[in-house]
């Protein structure tokens, strides 16, 4: 289903409540869909698992991970990502990106940002809403920068109290953390119950460090 009319950032909450989010046919397009989709990726928070060899490197701290510092950058560089990698993701028109810069400054959408020498390198963002977090994109010019970042976004939601991590889809570089698909009558009740608590993006320190953010994890592969 697509629209041409402008779309709120209240309506956007909505959608968002209800199990459905908005993507864009190009960045260039001028319209924007409701997806639905029958099969709806999510990571379980318990079931998150972290290769070895990133959890050694994520020890050796080679990123400056911070949140809520830049997030225009972070979607300006997730819509180039995407693009130029000609992924199914390039849905970051210019509505959406004003829909989110004003759920950012609103407080509802988040960040997680790799950096090195004060140049932004990796990165993610996604909605918060009640105890469900809705993983939108997510972008790397350094090797494992957007892995770390989702590593670290996974330690801050379980230390929040979030019930719900919302992939949208799955591709490979999520399915090596245990991302997997569910029929979406069992997407929608998780996230009913997801929606009853309030998760606590802050409750780590917004520069909380590796071994605070890999003990929260017990799986390793």
């Amino acid at each position: 289903m697509s629209s041409e009319t402008e779309i709120s950032a209240e309506l956007l909450l909505h959608a968002y409540a209800q199990g459905i989010f908005p993507m864009a046919e190009t960045a260039l397009s001028k319209d924007i869909y409701w997806v639905d989709p029958e099969l709806r990726g999510v990571i379980p928070l318990d079931d998150f698992h972290i290769p070895r060899k990133l959890a050694r490197k994520i020890r050796q701290q080679p990123f400056d991970v911070k949140v809520d510092t830049a997030f225009d950058q972070v979607i300006a560089a997730c819509a180039t990502s995407n693009a130029a990698q000609n992924r199914a993701e390039t849905w970051i028109n210019e509505q959406i990106t004003a829909l989110y810069s004003e759920l950012f400054e609103a407080g509802w959408v988040h960040t997680v940002e790799c950096w090195q020498e004060d140049k932004l390198v990796g990165g993610l963002y996604g909605v918060s809403i009640g105890g469900a977090f809705c993983g939108e994109s997510m972008f790397h010019t350094v090797t494992d920068a957007s892995k770390i970042a989702l590593v670290y976004l996974v330690g801050r939601l379980k230390a929040g109290g979030y019930r719900l991590l919302d992939t949208q889809f799955i591709t490979p570089h999520l399915a090596q953390f245990g991302a997997q698909e569910i029929p979406r009558a069992i997407y929608k009740e998780l996230l009913e119950k997801a929606l009853e608590v309030e998760g606590d993006y802050y409750s780590l320190s917004g520069r909380a460090g590796p071994e605070t953010i890999l003990q929260s994890f017990t799986q390793t592969s």
